[in-house]
């Protein structure tokens, strides 16, 4: 197992820059430049590590009447055409075993969603891409759990894998986070990601769609921070309240740089 995980042409993990993932929940084209184009100079002037997020199907949505994205087809044109473009690492989360090569053939990074984390067919699926493989920490699995998630996907011959906190189930329609959970996460030898924007979800808390606190995203990903990670994901847009999910976590996009830059300050003291 690789520590630091190679993502493309880039490096995650050990003695490396900060890796940061991020880009809208779902993918929306016209969103996508502006997007891009914030990262890209974050990477620029802060020195850190990009790979630019968006999912073509949001396939856990709360009702069946939500936005669930474009598809597989145009949702990969969409993440192929930054890729190129912006020549940044791309990457999409999959549901089912059945996605994994298309995936495979224009993202670095290939995603499990947390609900799916133990399921063995889609992990091996993701391996046998041969690209890194990101897996979400299951809401309701234990940090040590994942050690069998690295051993599956290590077995089915990947090499490049993050594991990523993402908050604990505390009842019903909201999360936790218990930062002991990186420290235990690192045992198993893979970078550590944090995931901090939908650790701030309320699942259904809106009813047909999920709630939550974008104010609680800073303090979160500084607690990381100052515990010890590799890389931070968020979900960034320019009008949150118009994004079709996940709108009351994201990260207003003209509000990124200014989060990513207190962040670092804080792991450059450690």
């Amino acid at each position: 197992m690789n520590n630091p995980a190679h993502i493309g042409s880039q490096l995650c993990g050990v003695e490396q820059p900060l890796l940061l993932i991020a880009g809208p929940c779902t993918l929306e084209e016209y969103v996508l430049p502006q997007i891009a184009d914030t990262l890209c100079g974050i990477a620029e002037r802060l020195r850190v590590n990009v790979v630019f997020k968006g999912s073509f199907d949001k396939a856990n949505r709360s009702s069946i009447e939500s936005y669930r994205g474009p598809g597989i087809e145009n949702g990969l044109r969409m993440l192929d055409d930054v890729r190129c473009k912006y020549n940044i690492p791309v990457t999409t989360d999959i549901h089912e075993p059945s996605q994994a090569d298309a995936v495979g053939q224009v993202c670095d990074l290939i995603q499990i969603p947390a609900f799916l984390a133990r399921q063995t067919d889609l992990l091996v699926a993701a391996a046998k891409t041969k690209r890194a493989v990101n897996v979400k920490k299951g809401q309701f699995m234990s940090p040590n759990d994942m050690g069998n998630v690295v051993q599956k996907l290590s077995e089915a011959g990947c090499e490049n894998v993050l594991l990523c906190e993402r908050g604990t189930f505390f009842g019903y329609g909201r999360l936790v986070n218990d930062m002991t959970s990186l420290v235990r996460m690192r045992t198993f030898g893979v970078p550590i990601v944090f995931d901090a924007t939908h650790s701030v979800q309320e699942p259904g808390g809106l009813g047909k769609t999920t709630g939550g606190n974008r104010e609680m995203i800073a303090p979160l990903a500084r607690a990381a921070m100052a515990v010890g990670i590799d890389a931070l994901f968020l979900e960034t847009h320019p009008q949150p309240e118009r994004s079709p999910s996940d709108g009351p976590n994201m990260v207003p996009l003209d509000k990124l740089e200014q989060l990513i830059e207190s962040l670092l300050r804080i792991r450059n003291v450690l």
